[in-house]
Parts: structure tokens; C-alpha cells; sequence
């Protein structure tokens, strides 16, 4: 707006109708610039449109005849624009005051709801990652876990349909009925049945959520359990599948029947559920990760390769470093504008003579599926 009236006034001034007074508008222009423009962009207002007043009192000859107006023209603009150079400091300084507090609080509310995972689980090592595609945001749609049971190491990432508060909601239940259930839940089909009823629950509250999102919402999980046993056990709800890199090889751990995400459980007829095993070896990466990474597009409309770029990276960074390495990958594929929310897990299995789960021995009897019945991700 300011520069559209300096511009309607320099018209107006090389015009024939140049009789006009417009030196009192222009000093209208830093006001209105301290209102969006920051102490910077006022000054510069302030100068452009006394440019103007200069520039119009020389071409229309009006330095002999009107001198007093041009100088209270001038005048005019010069208070008005320290006032407005003050003013736009002064609430940028409050505006930014306002922002820093909502990131903190942002802050505190992510390490309630997604908290750090520990570097050291049991016979695993692991790292996390956790990018939201709107701007400013700290926590969005995307949930991960990563906690150390009597059965083992459990993890659990997910993906909740939707944005802003309701999928933050979503997002805390199910984490909350996760954290509880893998403790004394000696099958991780039921941890996931938990999860799936503690989200029924949370429907079932009147006016917890819209109708729209009772109809149409739904979230995709992954759990995994890493046990002192050399597999994974997986349960997949509707998620991306696991990858794990074996000796430079990516293979995806794809399920053996399809299930339903959460939420969706009534469209599928007798839903019959249990956790897939597969070889998860000493040396072995496990990645868990939401489809915000695979979905990932560059410029070319090309989706992120993301075995490709794990197959990549140095066999011998931490899982902290890997996370990092495939952040930057995915930064520079993107060109740093991310469309949909990234979480990931990372788990390297340990030595035997390091690994020590401290927590009792994970579960026993599991037979391990050949690599052969998993597919690689295209």
C-alpha cells in the first residue's frame, strides 16, 4: 500500500493535473509502512516518498511560488516518519518477544508429546529425526517411539491424518497408549490393539473432534520389536514398510497380509493380526519412517530415493549422523521445501558382548523369515 500510493502520487505529479496537493499524502506513507514493513522498510518508504516530493517540486517548477508548502511537505514527512521508524521498532520488538515465547512453548510441548529417544536401548543403538512441513511448527501429524521392555526394544512410528491440533491430539493419544501398553503386553499385535482403542475412546468424547475427522481420519502405525534374539518382529498397520540395511543391501520388510490403517478397522471383515518376523542381524540398520520421506519431490516431480541414498552413506556413522546425512540428502533433494511432515527411527543392532538388554531376555521361540520373501522399495 505505501508503494502504490507513492507511485499514484508521482502519476499524478507528471500529469497534467499536477495542480493538485499530494504532499500530505505521501506523509501518510511511513505510517502505513511501520504497520508490516520493520524499522527498515519504513525508512526507506520515508525516503522514496521525499524523493518523490522533490522530484515532482522540480519538475512542476514549484520551488519559487510554493517553497513554504514543499518545506512543510517535507517537514511533515520527516515527523511523521521518525515517529513511524520508532513505532514499527517497537513492535517488532514485541512481535518477536511473542514468537520466542511460543517456541518455547513449542518447545516444552515436544519433549512431552515426541520426546528424545535414547542413544542406548538394550541391544540396539538408536537415533531420531522429526521435521514438520508447516512453517514454524515444532510438532506435527507424525508420531515415533522408541522404549526399552521386558520383551524386548519396541518401537512404534506413525502418521495421523490431518494437521494442527486435531492431529496433535491423535498424536498424543496414541503415544500415551504405546508408552503404556508395551510393558505388560507380551504380544505386540495387543500393544497395537491398545493403541487403536485408546483412539476409539478418544472418538467416542463428544465434541472431541469434527465429523469430517470421525468419518475420514485414521492413523497409519508401525510397531517393531527388536528383541536379544537376531529378528525384528513387525506389526504393520497400513505404514511404509520397515527397511533394513544388510552388508550395503536394502531390503524393505513388506507384510505378509496388508492391514487396515487405525480407524479403518471396520472396512476389513474378520481382521486377524500378528507380528511378521525377520532376520535382524549384528551390523544391521533398521529404519523405521513416515511416507513424508519417500514422497518426498524435487523439481522434477521425482520421489526420494531413499534406499538408494541409504545404500550411500558410510557404514561406519552413528545412527545419529545417518539421520543427519539422509536430512541433508532430503534438504537438497526437495530444494528445502518439504510438503508433508518426516519422522524416522534409526536402530543399529549391537555385539552380543555389548549388547546386554538389562531389562531380562526379550522374547523367545521366534522363527525368522529368509530375506528372500521381502522386496526392495521402488
Amino acid at each position: 500500500m505505501p508503494f502504490a500510493i507513492v507511485l499514484a502520487v508521482l502519476s499524478i505529479e507528471l500529469s497534467p493535473a499536477h495542480d493538485l496537493v499530494t504532499g500530505p499524502v505521501l506523509t501518510t506513507t511511513p505510517a502505513l509502512a511501520a504497520l508490516t514493513m520493520g524499522p527498515l522498510g519504513t525508512l526507506s518508504t520515508a525516503v522514496l516518498a521525499a524523493g518523490v516530493n522533490a522530484t515532482s517540486a522540480t519538475y512542476n517548477q514549484s520551488w519559487g511560488t510554493l517553497t513554504q508548502l514543499i518545506i512543510g511537505n517535507f517537514l511533515g514527512l520527516f515527523v511523521v516518519s521518525v515517529a513511524s521508524v520508532i513505532l514499527s521498532n517497537a513492535m517488532r520488538t514485541r512481535r518477536q518477544g511473542e514468537i520466542d515465547q511460543v517456541r518455547r512453548i513449542a518447545v516444552a510441548a515436544q519433549e512431552v508429546v515426541l520426546r528424545p529417544i535414547p542413544e542406548r536401548l538394550g541391544p540396539v543403538r538408536a537415533a531420531s529425526l522429526c521435521l514438520a512441513a508447516e512453517t514454524g511448527a515444532l510438532v506435527g501429524g507424525d508420531l515415533y517411539e522408541a522404549v526399552q521392555t521386558p520383551y524386548g526394544v519396541r518401537l512404534i512410528v506413525g502418521d495421523v491424518r490431518g494437521k494442527g491440533l486435531t492431529a496433535m491430539r491423535a498424536v498424543a493419544v496414541t503415544l500415551g497408549a504405546f508408552r503404556v501398553s508395551v510393558h505388560y503386553e507380551d504380544d505386540l499385535t495387543e500393544a497395537m490393539n491398545c493403541c487403536e482403542a485408546a483412539l476409539r475412546r478418544e472418538a467416542a468424547v463428544p465434541g472431541t473432534y469434527s465429523q469430517e475427522v470421525l468419518m475420514e481420519g485414521f492413523v497409519t502405525a508401525l510397531m517393531a520389536q527388536v528383541p536379544d534374539e537376531d529378528v525384528v518382529l513387525v506389526v504393520n498397520r497400513g505404514h511404509p514398510p520397515p527397511l533394513v540395511l544388510h552388508r550395503g543391501s536394502v531390503q524393505a520388510l513388506m507384510p505378509g497380509t496388508p492391514l487396515p490403517p487405525l480407524g479403518l478397522e471396520d472396512l476389513v471383515d474378520g481382521l486377524t493380526a500378528k507380528a511378521e518376523s525377520y532376520p535382524f542381524v549384528r551390523g544391521d540398520r533398521l529404519l523405521l519412517y513416515t511416507d513424508g520421506v519417500i514422497e518426498a519431490r524435487n523439481r522434477d516431480n521425482d520421489f526420494f530415493p531413499l534406499p538408494e541414498t541409504m545404500e550411500g552413506i558410510r557404514a561406519s556413522t552413528t545412527p545419529r549422523e545417518f539421520l543427519e546425512e539422509l536430512h541433508q540428502a532430503l534438504i537438497r533433494h526437495t530444494g528445502g521445501r518439504l510438503t508433508d511432515d518426516v519422522a524416522m527411527i534409526l536402530v543399529d543392532r549391537l555385539d552380543e558382548d555389548t549388547a546386554g538388554s538389562g531389562y531380562g531376555p526379550g522374547a523367545r521361540g521366534q522363527t525368522a523369515r529368509s530375506y528372500s520373501s521381502a522386496h526392495r522399495l521402488s
